[in-house]
């Protein structure tokens, strides 16, 4: 779970009752019902009036990962497809098949099953890209519809503070009242702007940020379960795979210190450490 959503929610808000506690105010000055009711009201159905009920519904049914933030490392998912290509390697691709019914993961889990039935390998890529575009387009309209919000809220604000003014024209006759009227009327306007950038921008911005993750996640699995398809060998086919990641998402130390130990381990590995050490033995009798 990645909380940095919620965080920084909480932080936002946090300042504003900072700032308004600073300010010798009250919070109730700007949780008035009826501008809240037309803001958020108002936002959400012009928002369903943009789209389709499915987009509706499947952006909502998104809205609580933005907030988990759910993701898998790429490191995991690395090691996961090297003991894939290890168990091809010694026991031959029909054994994928067995390995598919304990991955959790339904889009690797079709890939090993497409293998291990035979599919050839330009067909395979065809259809696990086709997978992730789709995927991809399902995720990407999830956070345009919260992005779209962003943008009505400040208007649909407006909208309320102008109703809002209007009323309190027509009661010029009352001066007494005057300020608070015109305060109410501004509260609209305020809920419009900080729905739109503490809550639907941020949100939007998250599920696009999430969207993209999957989609190199899924790209790792891609090439990964290609890769052990063509027989490649499992130590390569994981350096190759950590080259397709950012170094800022990898395990640096450990990842660092794994690649030593497998490099001195290997007899690629024990040869060159051997003839380091005949080096060594034959340059001490002429520095004596």
């Amino acid at each position: 779970m990645d909380p940095a959503t919620l965080i920084g929610l909480v932080l936002a808000f946090g300042a504003l009752l900072a700032m308004i506690t600073l300010e010798h105010s009250s919070v109730m000055s700007i949780l008035l019902p009826a501008p809240m009711i037309l803001v958020f009201g108002a936002t959400i159905a012009v928002g369903l009036a943009g789209g389709t009920i499915k987009d509706f519904i499947s952006a909502f049914k998104a809205l609580p990962g933005a907030f988990r933030g759910k993701t898998t490392p790429p490191q995991s998912v690395i090691d996961q497809v090297v003991g894939l290509a290890e168990t091809a390697r010694s026991s031959g691709l029909l054994a994928l098949d067995q390995e598919a019914d304990t991955v959790k993961d339904p889009f690797l889990r079709g890939a090993l099953q497409n293998i291990a039935d035979g599919t050839d390998g330009d067909e395979l890529r065809m259809l696990l890209e086709d997978e992730i575009a789709t995927k991809a387009r399902s995720n990407r309209n999830a956070a345009k519809f919260f992005t779209g919000l962003g943008g009505y809220a400040p208007t649909v604000g407006i909208i309320g503070t102008v109703v809002s003014l209007t009323h309190v024209l027509e009661n010029l006759d009352t001066p007494a009242t005057l300020g608070p009227m015109i305060a109410a009327a501004f509260v609209a306007t305020l809920w419009g702007l900080l729905s739109a950038n503490f809550i639907w921008l941020p949100i939007g911005s998250r599920l696009r940020r999430l969207a993209d993750l999957d989609v190199d996640r899924m790209t790792l699995v891609m090439e990964g379960a290609l890769a052990v398809q063509a027989g490649s060998q499992p130590r390569l086919l994981g350096e190759r795979l950590r080259a397709m990641v950012p170094a800022e998402l990898l395990p640096k130390v450990g990842a660092k210190g794994k690649d030593v130990q497998a490099d001195a381990a290997s007899p690629a590995g024990k040869i060159k450490a051997k003839g380091k050490g005949k080096g060594k033995d034959k340059d001490l009798p002429e520095a004596a």
